[in-house]
This record gives structure tokens, sequence and C-alpha cells, in this order.
């Protein structure tokens, strides 16, 4: 596929005029389809009639490789043309970088994966920005069966809508799921049988780096992450992790090893700015935390940040740089170090709620003790220990976060 991609690059050349819809001309898809051979059929003949091709947009292969070129950042759209993008020029002449980028931008191609028509909407293509990662982290822990990731697409698309006809409907969306992974094995990152997927080893490496492993002798960050105004003891956990995640997987690595549940909201504070998930529940001035890598928000040893969990109880955590590592051979990251203080319970009410919890639960006698025992979902005070940091369940909660 980076064969058809450096191709349709070479051939916008220096700009290329598209139609008012923003699409190609259909003499310029007309010459594309053969140049490329993306296996369109330009004025389809069926029986005796001959329906004529009127628009580039009836032509999905043509189509998908020239969103697929604008995903990458080989071209952009400006002023009604097609034009190059010389930052990119390197990128034609390094397959292997090229071939990260053009995997890499999969994850924003929903439109032309599964193109709308008047009579079909995709499921999968709808929820793509949350299947796609989801496909990933699955394929990631090796060989899957074929039948676990047309599962998991629907368990993650189908709460959004009402279900008409769920038989059907969850037939198509194995089907569409079936058309995205046909696209994997054509670009050389999957490998399929007729029961299991597996990524090959290129794609792999591109996922792992992406959810935070890196490279022997690549630079890692070791951290410290404390929650603020916790005492007797200080809550705190220590990682190792790379510094080219983007701080969104940061926010996930910090759930698993602090202990959260990720049921609330959550910001970053770098510099005096916020960044975060853009959200329409909130009406805070942030910035997309997806567009900002862990190496931008701590730039050297010593310097840190701020990340709170869940905006009402207000869990404020500090994120310190303690040292710069290289990465060592034949370990995965994120690691969790070490740590210290069990993560208190979710809406217990913030540190000051949380001060009160723990000490009804110490005292047999006080008015709310049986209560508290009973909403902690605990058996007796006794089996919640603050000092108590179950180091294990951290780290499997941590690979489980992938």
């Amino acid at each position: 596929m980076q064969e058809k991609l450096r191709a349709f690059t070479e051939w916008v050349g220096g700009g290329r005029k598209l139609t008012q819809t923003g699409k190609l001309t259909l003499s310029d898809a007309r010459a594309l389809v053969a140049l490329l051979e993306t296996g369109d059929e330009i004025d389809p003949k069926i029986g005796d009639r001959v329906f004529r091709t009127k628009s580039s947009t009836e032509l999905p292969g043509l189509n998908l490789i020239a969103e697929w070129a604008k995903a990458a950042g080989l071209v952009r759209v400006v002023k009604g043309r097609l034009l190059p993008v010389k930052k990119a020029a390197p990128l034609l002449k390094d397959s292997k970088r090229l071939w990260e980028a053009s995997f890499t931008a999969l994850g924003k191609m929903s439109e032309a994966l599964f193109p709308k028509n008047y009579w079909y909407t995709s499921l999968v293509g709808e929820k793509f920005t949350l299947i796609w990662p989801a496909l990933l982290r699955r394929l990631n822990s090796g060989p899957v069966p074929v039948a676990d990731l047309r599962e998991l697409a629907w368990e993650i698309a189908s709460p959004y809508y009402e279900m008409h006809d769920p038989q059907s409907q969850r037939r198509m969306a194995g089907q569409d799921l079936d058309r995205l992974l046909t696209v994997l094995v054509r670009m050389g990152a999957l490998e399929l049988t007729e029961e299991t997927a597996t990524l090959t080893p290129a794609a792999m490496n591109t996922v792992r780096r992406s959810l935070g492993e890196a490279a022997p002798g690549e630079p890692i960050y070791q951290i410290r992450v404390t929650l603020q105004e916790s005492a007797d003891p200080v809550i705190w956990r220590r990682l190792l992790i790379s510094p080219e995640i983007t701080i969104d997987r940061l926010h996930d690595i910090l759930v698993a090893a602090m202990g959260w549940e990720n049921r609330h909201l959550h910001l970053f504070t770098v510099s005096g700015v916020l960044y975060g998930e853009l959200s329409p529940e909130w009406d805070l001035d942030v910035l997309d935390e997806k567009k900002t890598s862990l190496a931008e928000a701590l730039a050297q040893a010593g310097t840190a940040i701020e990340y709170e969990y869940d905006l009402g109880d207000s869990w404020r955590h500090d994120i310190v740089l303690e040292e710069i590592l290289t990465a060592e051979e034949g370990v995965r990251y994120p690691v969790l170090v070490d740590g210290a203080g069990a993560c208190p319970p979710e809406d217990v009410g913030g540190i000051g709620g949380y001060e009160h919890f723990r000490l009804v639960l110490a005292d047999p006698e006080h008015d709310e003790h049986d209560e508290y025992v009973h909403w902690a979902g605990l058996e007796s005070a006794q089996e919640f220990d603050p000092a108590r940091f179950a180091f294990e369940a951290a780290r499997r909660a941590l690979a489980s976060a992938e």
C-alpha cells in the first residue's frame, strides 16, 4: 500500500485542481485508477446496461488511497487544490517510516474505510475512534480469534444505537470488521487465517510504541506520582515510561498504577496550561491531550506537571520526572517499579472525605461505621488497610491497560 501512496503523492506533483466538493476530477480519477491499479471499474457494465461513472466518489479503491495520503500527512487540500506536504517529502524516501505513517493514519480514516450511502451506515465506522484503539490493544497481546474481534467491535458500537434488527446489524458490523482486517492484510500489518488474526512484527512494534513501549537504547523516563495532601502514608507510585507517549495514554497508565477505576473526567496542568480530553461535559479552555507527548510536557529531570482525576473529588497528583534512563533489552514498558499506600475508594469525597472514611472505619463504635463498611463493599473494616499497596495487582492492571 505504501507504494501506491508514494505513487499517488508523486502524481500530485506541484498540485492538482479538485472539484467544487473537494474531490478528484473525473478525468484525473480515470487516469489514477489505471496508474495505481486500484481495482475500481470505470463505467461498469451489468448485463446489457452500462452505468456511467459520474464522480470519483463512486470509486472506493481510489478514494481510499486519496484519503489515506491525506491522513498520513503526505498531501493536503488548500483553496480547492490538492498539494503535497513539503515536510513529508523525507517519508517518501524512507519505506519504514512511510509504512509506520500509513499504519498510524488508519485510525483517522473511518469515512474512507466505511463510506456512507443512502441505505446503510456502518456502526463500526460511526464508532471507529473507539473501536480502532481497542482492536490494537487486543491484538497487541498476540494471536486473537477473529470472532473475538468481531464481538469486541459489536460490544463497543451497539450500546450507542437502538437495535431494530440486532441479528442483521451484528452480521453487518462483523462484515465491516472483516473489511478492515482485509485492508490490514493488504498493507502487511496482519496475518489472517480463517480463525485467528495476528499483527506482523512491524505492526506490533508500531502499536507497542504507541502504547508506551520503547526499543532498547531509547530514552526512558523514571517518574514519581504522588497524591497531593495524602499522609500516613503518603500515596505514591514510581514508573518507567517512554517519553514518546501522548499524555492521554499517560492518563490510562496513571489510572492503572494508582488504582482508580477510570469513571471520571481528568485534567493535566502543564506550565499553567490545561490539557484534557475534549468533551462537551465541561466548559473549560483545554488543549487536546492526544496531541501532546510526555516529552513535551516534561522536558528535563526535575520538572513536574499536575494530574487531576475526578473533578468533583479533585484527586490531584504531582508527576515529577526523577531521571532519564535508557530502555533495556527484553523489557516491555511502562513498568511499575515501586509505590506505597492504598488507593482511596472512588467517590469518597476527596482527601477530606478519605480522612473521614479512615476515621470511621477505625472506630467500630462510630455511628457511620457499619454504613461505610457496606458502602465500600467490605466484609469488615479490617479488610481495608490504607498502608497496603497491592503491588502485583497494580502491575496486572497496568498490563491490562494496553
